[in-house]
Formats: structure tokens, sequence, C-alpha cells
């Protein structure tokens, strides 16, 4: 049986992922920085670093893996030392893509993402909008974008460009959200929470990495969830379902916005430039093209997906307040400023 190579398969996309190719009868590898506690007869975890290079060439020429599904990447709020994320996201990218040509894999699937972008762009965003990243990761994704395109005659490319990652155990900045309607408290929304930006759920971006690899050719897709509502509708049927007493509640945009801005370069607030300049934007991906040339089709809402993650929150909500040495997507982001809103709501 050929071996399936899986990179940040500790973290929240990669575990997911790794599940999900397991039960497809895959043997797996997983290599993380924080430790996989994962366990199954055809799984092999192991602690590293992508950018160790004689590690990753002992491995690759160990298990000679059919396909990598490159997931591992560090993210913004979940570091401060920026020269970690960026030598982890973009050399180790390098470092895996030359390892792959070297030991004959076949496929590298690579999940880059809307970060690509940080403003709304008024129209649903195709493959062929040029890229403009606002912060460091934004900048490493479509880096490692450039370098992976270098290998396309060597081996079949598949970049997979998606939107924020939701399903059960999604935590991070949204474990700020899933707090306050659980607390009964105001959700704010900038500017009344018109704006509609998409999300995708884990299972349908296995899906997508899954038939991405199949597909035997290089290819670049963007992905997300259909029929996207605003997130004035998305919260609410949230707090509608969670029954707390949250309600939503508007703040003005323009003074929000600078507030954001400023809370972000005084280092109170986990909020980023990305977040803080798309927070009140539009965003969505046309998805025609993956849909038309692999047959994928997205099987949940923004608002089903959102509700399986405040769910898993409230399920585990002791175990999450402790938790450590675990991926950011895994853990509660720190509020910073933001529990001085959580104290006037």
């Amino acid at each position: 049986m050929s071996k399936q190579l899986v990179t940040g398969g500790a973290g929240f996309f990669g575990g997911i992922l790794k599940n999900g190719l397991l039960n497809k009868g895959q043997e797996i590898v997983s290599v993380d920085l924080i430790q996989d506690t994962a366990s199954h007869p055809r799984l092999v975890s192991l602690r590293g670093d992508i950018r160790d290079r004689r590690l990753m060439e002992e491995l690759f020429e160990k298990h000679r893996f059919e396909t990598v599904y490159h997931c591992a990447a560090i993210l913004a709020h979940a570091v401060k030392d920026k020269d970690l994320l960026w030598t982890s996201n973009v050399d180790g990218t390098r470092i895996i893509a030359d390892c792959a040509k070297r030991f004959g894999t076949r496929s590298l699937i690579f999940t880059s993402s809307n970060c690509l972008w940080g403003h709304s762009l008024n129209h649903l965003v195709k493959e062929d909008e040029p890229p403009a990243p606002v912060e460091i990761y934004g900048r490493s994704k479509w880096e490692s974008e450039k370098i992976l395109a270098e290998y396309k005659r060597d081996l079949n490319v598949g970049i997979i460009r998606c939107p924020t990652i939701i399903d059960e155990g999604r935590l991070g900045l949204l474990a700020i959200l899933f707090e306050f309607i659980h607390e009964g408290r105001k959700v704010w929304v900038v500017g009344g929470g018109k704006n509609k930006y998409q999300f995708i759920y884990a299972k349908d971006l296995v899906d997508a990495c899954w038939r991405c690899a199949q597909s035997n050719k290089s290819h670049l897709f963007h992905v997300g969830s259909d029929d996207v509502k605003s997130f004035h509708e998305v919260y609410n049927y949230i707090i509608q379902r969670a029954a707390t007493g949250s309600k939503v509640a508007a703040l003005p945009r323009t003074a929000t916005l600078l507030a954001m801005r400023l809370a972000y370069w005084l280092r109170l607030s986990p909020l980023g430039p990305y977040q803080y300049k798309m927070i009140a934007e539009d965003f969505i991906f046309d998805t025609e093209k993956i849909k038309t040339e692999l047959g994928w089709q997205p099987t949940l809402k923004n608002e089903d997906m959102l509700w399986l993650a405040y769910q898993y929150y409230t399920d585990n909500i002791a175990d999450i307040r402790h938790r450590k040495g675990v991926s950011a997507h895994r853990q509660a982001a720190p509020m910073g400023i933001i529990r001085l809103l959580k104290w006037l709501s």
C-alpha cells in the first residue's frame, strides 16, 4: 500500500484530514511540531520540524510517499516570532517540495488561504484574481504558492485556496465569539453585520484535497460554502439555537475599524490586519471551477458548521480553558482588549 504524508497532522485541519484518509484505507505518516496523540494501526506520527531538511529527507527516503498533503503552517496570531512564521511556512514548503521531487512523490496538495487578499473585492473571487495580501501570513501563503509553481513539471501540484475552516473542535478566535454567546452577552458586528464572509466545512475540504490528489494533474482551486448569509444572520441563527439570551448588536464601522487597528499596533488585540480589514467586508470565493472539473460539492452552509463548532465548545468548555501544547485552532485565542468589550456587553 502506498503511503501518504500529512504535514501539520496534529493540527486542527491536519487531524481531520488524517482521519479522513485513514477512513479511506490509506497508510498515513504525520509530522508536526507538536505531539500527535492520535493512534491507529496505519498511522505513524513524528514530532519534527519541516524546516529540518535532513529529517525530511530521511522521512521521504524511508516511506516513498505517493502523495503529500502539506497543511503545516504557523498562524500570525499564534506566535510573536515572525521569523519563525516565515521560515516555517515558506522555507518549510521549499524543503517539502524538494524532497517530494527528489524521492518520486506523485502529488503534492497544498492548503492555501483566502488571506491572499485583505479587502472586499465586491465580486466572487475567481482563481485568476491577482493576490494582494496585507499581512505576513497571507504573504507567506502567496510565496509558498509561487514556490510550488516551480515544481509543476515534476509533481502534480494541487493548490486549494480555502476560507476559514470550520468543524467540531475549531476554536482559536472563534472561541471568543462562542464565549460571548454562551454567557448571554451581546455579539458585536461592525456596520450592522450585513457583510457576507464564506467558510468551508473541514470535511468538505478533505473531500476537495482527496479529489485533487486523485486527478493526476496540477490544479489551482477555490473552495467554500454555498448560499453565504450575512454575519448578522449567521450569528443570530446560532444565538437562537443556543437560547442563552445573547443578542446581535452593531458597532459603528469607521470608528470601530480605527480602534481595532490601533489596538493591534499597541499589541492589545489578537485581531491582526487581515481580521480587522475583513471583519466588515464581503469575501466569497467562486467555486465553480472545482465543481465542474472534479465534481466537488460543499455539504454544509456557514450557519450549520458554526453550530457544530459552538456545540463542541459548550460540551468541552472546562477542558478548553486548561488546554496547553496543542495547535492554535484547538485552543482559545487570548482576548486581549476584547475582554473590555465583553465587560460592556
